[in-house]
């Protein structure tokens, strides 16, 4: 690993960890943590917020998936390595040190990962998931259709493997960070979109 490559996966980690969901929220008087479901997201953001606040942090968590790359590709580092520094730019988000190792489910900043390394997959994911969000108002069942829409692709499509690997990453760890809304879907409590929250957050991290 060369100094340069490590200076990449660093800044992409830390440039994924930074938690606009949390500081828009402070702006406006909130502890992004404390209401609705604790989630630092954008949903979470447009339940609580209003759908200002919640583009806003959506734009931003959708560049810093594409930064990430960017970083690593201005330093001439390989494609492989971009893919990786987008990956930790996505853990970074899930799992920011700025919040106590909690975060977001890397929605956003997923797709701005997959839209600069795989633009046709990730423009299918996008319209799939946004169709999905539509016919069902559920934000979770339209995330969840955009990621097994990617595995589908790039699987059929068979991208190559450093490809393959960091879409499969991405699109697994999103499903898995959705594991308490597909329950919530079952049992007929998850929220639709639109709905919104002023409720406290659980004691324990929600990850709806």
């Amino acid at each position: 690993m060369t100094p340069l490559a490590l200076l990449a996966a660093v800044l992409s980690y830390l440039l994924g960890s930074l938690p606009a969901a949390a500081w828009v929220a402070r702006a406006r008087g909130v502890d992004i943590r404390k209401v609705g479901s604790g989630n630092s997201g954008a949903t979470n953001v447009l339940r609580s917020l209003g759908k200002g606040p919640a583009l806003a942090v959506a734009i931003f968590d959708i560049l810093k998936g594409v930064l990430a790359v960017w970083i690593a590709r201005s330093l001439g580092l390989s494609e492989p390595w971009a893919a990786l520094c987008g990956v930790l730019a996505v853990i970074g988000h899930n799992f920011s040190p700025f919040l106590a190792f909690r975060g977001g489910k890397g929605v956003a900043t997923s797709f701005g990962v997959i839209a600069v390394l795989d633009p046709p997959v990730g423009l299918v994911a996008f319209v799939l998931a946004l169709a999905c969000m539509w016919l069902t108002r559920f934000v979770s069942a339209g995330s969840i259709m955009g990621a097994f829409t990617a595995i589908a692709l790039v699987l059929l499509l068979g991208r190559a493997g450093w490809l393959m690997a960091a879409i499969l990453f991405l699109s697994g760890l999103l499903i898995w960070q959705h594991r308490e809304n597909v329950r919530k879907l079952q049992s007929g409590t998850e929220r639709r979109l639109g709905e919104k929250t002023s409720a406290p957050a659980p004691a324990e991290r929600s990850l709806n």
